[in-house]
């Protein structure tokens, strides 16, 4: 087989969700097949995380958007080369296929809902007009469409009319490096100045329902007897200063600690030092920092919608993610119960156990023979 794959942002320094989840299947593709040939198209950056071997090839292309780099550098590239098959693996495709069989991973279509709130960014803005014009012009020429839980599958097949067979699930897995033991008191010792602590992934995204966290925290203080630090993951100070005062909890600033964007590989040593992690989102299609949490050995509250308990699965520590009492009274179930903290540490060890690259790659390359063989039949 000859198999093109888009993945145009994983060279850039601060990755975000799909970037991780292209690398890390790619990487796995490139251990566990040495027959195909694989092209990855990216753009350049300052992170070349992926190398070539024999039969894996990375094919750069210079174009200063993310747009015209996929309608018009990419379908240029593929042109030329030819492949069995394309596949794009961030949401959006080229809207011309030259004949090509397209497979698209299409991780969410929260998009196609309600418009961008004050709290996007421009950049996310931008972002969420342009997937609004391109998914429903692209999906009906994908010869299929990859979606990373059974409950976005379900929502793409009812918008859309889909049959069963035009889509199937494939969940993502986490990378190795999150396990429990990697800590160091070096590393965490550059974004906190102390031993324990709530660890939250937030950004100016509302489904990550920051605000509804924070209130929940300032909650969690005044009845807590430790009153543990909340660690936030790439958030500004000046979007926390505007959450606090619109929830007029300004006074729970001091206890904030919010370095930025944190890499992958320090975000792993951060989740073992963490008492817990806080992922009550309103709305995820996956939710890959519960397993990395759960790997860590640290113990996790997160939403009870949309894909959420199908990934932590039946025994997870689940709040109403609109209710910030439910969620400070979970903090709080963790901190004053020790025999079900340490029940939460020990499920979560097992349950991410389910999930790994490998197993996505493998069913992803299943994919890319069921795609191909139904070309040559033609």
């Amino acid at each position: 087989m000859k198999i093109a794959i888009e993945a145009q942002r994983i060279f850039r320094i601060n990755k975000h969700g799909m970037d991780f989840v292209a690398l890390g299947v790619i990487r796995e593709l490139q251990k566990i097949d040495t027959e195909d040939e694989f092209y990855i198209f990216v753009s350049p950056g300052e992170d070349p995380c992926l190398k070539e071997s024999s039969n894996f090839h990375i094919i750069e292309l210079n174009c200063p958007t993310y747009p015209l780099w996929e309608q018009v550098a990419l379908p240029r590239a593929v042109q030329k080369l030819k492949p069995d098959l394309l596949h794009c693996t961030s949401n959006t495709a080229p809207f011309i296929r030259n004949g090509t069989p397209l497979v698209l991973t299409l991780h969410d279509i929260i998009y196609l809902g309600r418009r961008p709130s004050i709290n996007h960014s421009l950049y996310q803005k931008m972002g969420w007009y342009y997937r609004r014009m391109n998914v429903p012009f692209v999906l009906p020429r994908c010869t299929k469409i990859i979606s990373v839980s059974e409950f976005e599958c379900k929502r793409i097949r009812r918008i859309f009319h889909f049959s069963n067979d035009k889509i199937i699930c494939i969940h993502n897995g986490f990378n190795e490096y999150f396990h429990a033991k990697s800590y160091s008191p070096e590393i965490v010792d550059k974004y906190i100045a102390e031993k324990d602590y709530l660890l939250f992934l937030g950004n100016t995204d509302p489904k990550k329902n920051t605000a509804k966290v924070l209130k929940a925290y300032s909650l969690y203080l005044k009845k807590s007897a430790r009153k543990l630090p909340l660690l936030i993951a790439d958030l500004k100070e000046k979007a926390i200063d505007k959450l606090l005062q619109s929830e007029r909890i300004t006074e729970i600033k001091s206890k904030l600690f919010f370095p930025g964007y944190i890499s992958n590989t320090d975000l792993s040593v951060l989740y073992n030092g963490a008492f817990a992690f806080l992922y009550p989102s309103l709305r995820e299609s996956f939710g890959i920092p519960i397993l990395e949490a759960m790997a860590c050995g640290t113990p996790v509250v997160t939403g009870n919608t949309t894909a959420m308990p199908e990934i932590a699965g039946p025994g997870a520590l689940f709040a109403n993610p609109k209710d910030a009492n439910d969620i400070a009274s979970k903090i709080l179930l963790l901190e004053e119960n020790e025999k079900f903290y340490k029940q939460q540490v020990v499920y979560g060890l097992e349950h991410a156990k389910s999930f790994s690259w490998r197993k996505s790659a493998e069913a992803l390359l299943e994919v890319y023979k069921e795609v191909i063989t139904k070309k040559s039949h033609k």
